[in-house]
């Protein structure tokens, strides 16, 4: 059945090839191991080079160093433990066969179907292979806290490899500042575990530095890790909002609440539903656009190029009829 000549192509998010879930022991105690590891160096930066400074007088190194590190701590454990934006798991009475397309900008999308979780994800939702889970606005899995970086905890991913950046800045400073001050002394434990500790933080600060600073140009222009350059948005990125609100929905706007689930009758999960995409009001923090409607449900769409507003006239060669409310989504808890 062919489309209107000026129709714009339907545009489908590339996704991998799906992967069966992998083993969760191994990914957990390389999460733990990361976390021991920070504590260890810390315990020997402070216990050493930093007890020295302090003892003779020099009290700014070990209180700059002790808030960067709690701050550090807390970020980890922080984005260990944090829901990145869980989509659990649909009705079973979903199927693949519905059509669900969805506007972001004057760009239509049609929603993919999760096998695994049984609904139609939205824009920019990606199936973990590793939590085996739908994660909102997707950016990637994180296997140094084994866990997914989406909609919900960005925030406190970017609070990491910030504090990452300036403690390891810090300790690396305080150890070199040690060793000067301390070339007159002969060697001892002080200098060996002063060296010990500024070799890996000199090691980690410039890929930490690099990974800010690429995390930040994806925040300003509103793209996703897993998106690659974005290649299927043909150039033009719809959940680009401008550098300062694409700031605001990442770090500042509010998540709000996890959609509540909603008791049915019957055994079995029930369908509960999601954040509705209501017209001037994307979802915080997500980068997508306002506009986000349901076109049509059916085997094929003809796609006109504008946006149709809600109550409009979507007019076509084939058939005449009114455009769709808002789109709603069945899933559950």
């Amino acid at each position: 059945m062919p489309l209107l000549k000026d129709a714009m192509p339907l545009i489908k998010e590339t996704h991998p090839p799906p992967q069966a879930p992998l083993p969760w022991i191994l990914p957990s105690l390389f999460a733990a191991f990361n976390v021991v590891l920070l504590v260890v160096f810390s315990g020997l930066f402070f216990a050493f080079p930093c007890r020295w400074l302090a003892q003779n007088g020099e009290w700014a190194f070990p209180l700059v160093t002790g808030l960067l590190c709690v701050l550090t701590i807390f970020s980890l454990v922080s984005l260990n433990f944090s829901d990145p934006g869980i989509l659990h798991q649909g009705s079973n009475e979903q199927g693949p066969m519905v059509v669900h397309v969805v506007w972001v900008n004057h760009r239509a999308f049609r929603l993919q179907w999760c096998r695994k979780c049984c609904f139609h994800r939205p824009p920019r939702t990606y199936h973990c292979p590793w939590c085996n889970i739908c994660v909102e606005d997707f950016d990637h899995h994180c296997k140094w806290v084994n866990n997914c970086i989406g909609h919900r905890n960005f925030r406190f991913f970017m609070l990491l490899v910030l504090s990452l950046c300036l403690y390891s800045g810090a300790m690396l400073v305080t150890c070199l500042i040690f060793l000067v001050r301390t070339t007159h002394l002969p060697f001892s434990m002080d200098k060996a575990i002063a060296i010990l500790v500024a070799v890996p933080a000199a090691s980690f600060l410039v890929p930490l530095f690099l990974l800010l600073l690429i995390q930040a140009m994806s925040v300003s222009a509103a793209e996703r890790s897993y998106e690659g350059k974005c290649r299927y948005l043909q150039g033009y990125n719809p959940f680009d909002h401008g550098c300062a609100n694409n700031w605001y929905l990442t770090i500042c706007a509010p998540l709000g609440p996890n959609p509540p689930a909603v008791p049915g009758p019957g055994p079995g999960p029930q369908p509960q539903p999601l954040s509705l995409y209501k017209p001037g009001n994307g979802p915080p923090g997500s980068g997508e656009a306002a506009a986000l409607q349901e076109l049509h449900a059916g085997p094929v769409l003809p796609l006109l190029r504008d946006c149709p507003r809600r109550g409009a006239v979507c007019r076509s060669p084939l058939h005449t009829q009114r455009c769709q409310e808002p789109l709603h989504l069945n899933l559950i808890s």
